[in-house]
């Protein structure tokens, strides 16, 4: 356990300091399974197709939130609202798949990179579309800059799930959504 209380310490420690070799060890482990009858197209790896499985799972659950029913102001604050709350219902404090691919492997996995940018930009355009609803209905001030507001939106969502692995109060983050939210 190269001197660390527990076996889940030492691997967390190295497969964050070292996140290249955890990929490759994924990927060593991945090529050991039979790949017989796999609709898997050449390149695309195990990591790639949980990457997606992901988005596709999360992007749902976001935009059911935001089709909810209420303001903007109220259907963007039950997405926060949402993804606080299933941060801290993960007792192991995972976080978000996104966020810790982007936190730990940019720069040095390209592929996971884009993935990771293309959920982000979805996020945002997600974002977007409703302040855009909310501008056209004149709940939002025309005078925000949209675009703006949106990525705005983006990066506190991104910090509140970092900051969820380690923070013990999802009150703490559900008033940093609501301060992201006071500009409407």
């Amino acid at each position: 356990m190269l001197g660390h209380s527990s076996y889940a310490l030492t691997a967390k420690t190295y497969t964050a300091v070292l996140p290249e070799l955890a990929l490759e060890a994924a990927e060593a482990t991945a090529r050991l399974v039979s790949r017989r009858g796999t609709k898997r197209p050449p390149g695309l790896t195990s990591g790639s197709l949980a990457l997606d499985r992901y988005r596709e799972q999360q992007a749902v659950q976001v935009d059911q939130a935001l089709e909810g029913p209420g303001s903007v102001k109220e259907r963007i604050a039950a997405a926060f609202e949402l993804l606080i709350e299933m941060n801290f219902a993960d007792s192991d404090r995972r976080g978000c798949l996104a966020v810790n691919t982007a936190a730990e492997l940019a720069g040095f996995d390209e592929d996971a990179t884009e993935r990771v940018r293309a959920m982000f930009e979805r996020t945002t355009h997600t974002f977007l579309d409703g302040i855009r609803v909310g501008q056209a209905s004149g709940e939002i001030s025309r005078d925000l800059d949209a675009e703006a507001l949106a990525n705005h939106l983006l990066t506190t969502l991104v910090g509140i799930q970092l900051l969820s692995k380690t923070s013990r109060d999802p009150e703490l983050m559900k008033r940093s959504a609501q301060l992201a939210l006071a500009p409407f």
